[in-house]
């Protein structure tokens, strides 16, 4: 069974910095690309940021490519979101997620997801 199990958020005021984590279990982590997404209130999930199983990453909105940074260490089968120079704008759950089948293409659907973790980012 898989769990993918975020931690690392929290209140943060704008201008600071969080790091998620989101800790794997039941899948052979090193050949899967992982993702991040977040989805703010009464809005629809949206892309953040992925890191593919060749540890390429990738990041969503351009709002994020200069401040955020995913990682992943395979030894301990985790996945980062390092996250600087917060705003208000970056309110929201984060969740992350596993595609669906190993060695997968960027453009491959996300099928496993974790629970997710709040950020909240006060002005």
């Amino acid at each position: 069974q898989v769990q993918l199990v975020e931690s690392g958020g929290g209140l943060v005021q704008a201008g600071g910095s969080l790091r998620l984590t989101c800790a794997a279990s039941g899948l052979f982590f090193r050949q899967y690309s992982m993702g991040w997404f977040r989805q703010a209130p009464a809005k629809e999930r949206k892309f953040v940021a992925a890191i593919s199983w060749t540890g390429s990453s990738t990041y969503g909105p351009d709002s994020v490519k200069v401040r955020f940074t995913m990682s992943r260490d395979n030894a301990k089968n985790t996945v980062y979101l390092q996250m600087n120079s917060l705003t208000p704008a970056d309110t929201a759950v984060y969740y992350c997620a596993a595609q669906g089948r190993p060695n997968g293409l960027e453009s491959e659907p996300y099928a496993m997801w974790g629970q997710g973790t709040q950020v909240a980012v006060s002005s």
